[in-house]
């Protein structure tokens, strides 16, 4: 019997108020029904903000430090049900469970990284140009914060999210993807379980279009942080300009990897498959460019080839899959249609380029593109998907520029033994994570996450800057010399 879940609002189950639901399916076995989720509408975005703002106000007057203690709390709880959850993600989203397990971690991690930031809200001192007169900051909390997550890290950014709003003070509703509300729950329950205020955290399932829209949309939402598309990404910020909500927007990426002609060949290669076949390439980190000097492409790319057409597709439950299928139908039939139009603009596949055969799921094969060019859609637009385009370059300046001649700026890594030359890349290369003799993912949450051009909006998640995003300055005065001082007209 297919089972039934709720939103969870004020730590209470509620279903829509429309009674509409959704089916959960599995990309593996999409006979596998794993739940029915709400189909939260505008009134069910009325109910949980409500509901946080009541939380917000009993949640900000809880010390920093007992709020990371909480979170700390949520870690450990995180620890112990990491295979649980792993198993439901490599079941729901299609993700190994090695990158399941890693998934966790990470908002394993990231709640630590809380717990001891409570202890770290700093302000600043200063001395005021008047006697007898203190001048200092404090960080306060915005109010309610909408949280949109995507479904390629359905544990680990909804982590990076609200963990750092909760320790800020902030109440959240979190707005998980479609395709993977079963690990939101599971999160979301840890935190519940953990002790944090049952007001100030609700999860309201439904579709970007009606849940995510009216939410964005709320008046009493302070702040939304959103994660997807640069398309969608470019609606909420207009919506958010013209109501003056802060916004944190972490949208599409490009990334590429230069091998520069004294590389670790190796190591190199071992990047690369990682980068463009883990997850099978649905992250925005993925490496999607592959920049090769003349002199080494050819033997480069056999050797790619030959890996590539080895990697186990299949099961994500079973220990030794390699890559797992797509999210969807309509995130093959949308990967099917790039590799398409590379072909039809000249690109060669030289492995996979096809759905891969034999399996019941969402499954298409590692591939490489050849005889990619600088102008083509392939070089320059988002597949994510297990999809590779290499590039052959003549010279660093050129392979420099070719990175960088794209609308995105996320992630970007070169493979060098030379120190100069991996100093001019942390310099030259436009994007907001620089990586070297490593692949384009693997970030660490004490660390801040984000990019630029058309991948953000200038914010980070990840390390300090997610604090400074879910905080605002205030200044205070405080006057004890018992008499009126003007400012700049008494002391001048």
């Amino acid at each position: 019997m297919t089972t039934t879940h709720r939103n969870l609002i004020g730590g209470k189950e509620v279903a829509a108020r429309s009674g509409a639901t959704f089916e959960n399916r599995s990309p593996f076995d999409p006979t596998d029904v794993i739940g029915l989720y709400p189909r939260s509408g505008a009134d069910d975005v009325d109910a949980a903000v409500a509901t946080a703002r009541e939380g917000f106000a009993a949640w900000r007057r809880v010390p920093a430090p007992a709020r990371g203690e909480i979170l700390g709390r949520a870690g450990e709880l995180l620890r112990a049900r990491k295979e649980e959850i792993a198993r439901l993600m490599a079941r729901e989203m299609g993700k190994t469970l090695v990158e399941a397990r890693g998934d966790v971690q990470e908002a394993v991690d990231t709640a630590l990284y809380a717990q001891g930031e409570g202890r770290r809200l700093f302000g600043r001192t200063t001395h005021s140009e008047l006697p007898d007169k203190a001048a200092f900051t404090l960080r306060r909390p915005l109010g309610v914060c909408g949280l949109i997550s995507p479904w390629n890290f359905p544990v680990a950014i909804p982590s990076w999210k609200s963990l750092p709003a909760l320790l800020c003070g902030n109440a959240v509703v979190l707005k998980p993807p479609r395709e993977a509300p079963g690990c939101a729950e599971a999160f979301v329950r840890v935190l519940l379980d953990a002790g944090v205020e049952p007001r100030a955290v609700s999860l309201l399932h439904g579709s970007g279009e009606e849940a995510g829209r009216a939410l964005v949309e709320h008046p009493g939402v302070a702040a939304i942080s959103f994660t997807g598309s640069t398309e969608v990404g470019r609606g909420i910020a207009e919506t958010c300009g013209r109501t003056l909500k802060r916004l944190s927007l972490e949208m599409g990426g490009k990334n590429a990897v230069l091998v520069a002609p004294d590389a670790d060949l190796e190591l190199a290669l071992d990047g690369v498959l990682w980068g463009a076949f883990g997850t099978s390439g649905q992250r925005c980190t993925a490496t999607s460019r592959l920049l090769l000097p003349d002199a080494l492409h050819d033997s480069f790319v056999e050797r790619l080839v030959a890996r590539a057409g080895k990697l186990r597709l299949g099961d994500p439950l079973d220990e030794k899959t390699d890559v797992g299928p797509l999210v969807s139908a309509a995130q093959l039939e949308r990967v099917a249609g790039w590799v398409k139009i590379a072909i039809d603009e000249g690109a060669r596949v030289r492995c996979g380029g096809k759905r891969a055969e034999g399996l019941p799921g969402h499954f298409y094969a590692p591939t490489v593109l050849c005889d990619v060019r600088p102008e083509m859609r392939i070089a320059r637009e988002e597949v994510f998907g297990p999809v590779l385009a290499v590039l052959r370059y003549r010279d660093l300046d050129e392979a420099f520029a070719w990175a960088n001649a794209v609308d995105y700026g996320l992630s970007s890594s070169l493979y060098t033994n030379d120190v100069r030359l991996a100093f001019r890349a942390a310099d030259e290369l436009e994007a907001g994570i620089t990586y070297v003799n490593a692949p384009t993912i693997g970030a660490e949450c004490h660390l801040p996450f984000g990019g630029v051009k058309q991948t953000g909006n200038g914010h980070r998640e990840g390390g300090w800057g997610a604090y400074e995003f879910f905080s605002e300055v205030k200044t205070v005065y405080v006057d004890y010399s018992g008499r009126l001082q003007r400012a700049q007209i008494d002391n001048r």
